[in-house]
């Protein structure tokens, strides 16, 4: 019952009753499912919004390769996590082309990923 309550607990980001997220350059509009970094807009697939919108949920925390894989594609296949890196690897690219040098997502080598909270300016 305890472990129940700390993942609810642990998945309540604070982006869930906000519209709009924001972290420095990087905006996520919730409502129409649009990401923008410095005003340009990002063509994302669902998947990498969904991966996104998780780690943009869970801001500052490192979310284990099998945390996004279950939230994400909702098992926990082995195959599964050289398809996150990949997606995770196109992600970046999208996201940093036109981020002025800022880098939103961090790996933690061996555990999984998360977003870096950035001032925003």
């Amino acid at each position: 019952m305890r472990a129940a309550a700390r993942r609810v607990e642990f998945y309540s980001g604070k982006a869930d009753n906000a519209t709009v997220f924001e972290n420095g350059g990087l905006c996520i509009y919730y409502d129409s499912m649009e990401v923008t970094v410095r005003g340009e807009i990002v063509h994302l697939t669902p998947i990498e919004y969904r991966i996104l919108k998780l780690l943009a949920q869970n801001i500052g925390r490192v979310l284990t390769h099998s945390m996004i894989i279950r939230d994400v594609w909702g098992s926990l296949v082995q195959k599964s996590v050289p398809s996150l890196r990949v997606f995770m690897t196109t992600l970046r690219r999208k996201l940093e082309q036109n981020s002025n040098g800022e880098q939103y997502i961090q790996t933690r080598i061996g555990v999984g990923y998360r977003m870096v909270p950035m001032e925003n300016r």
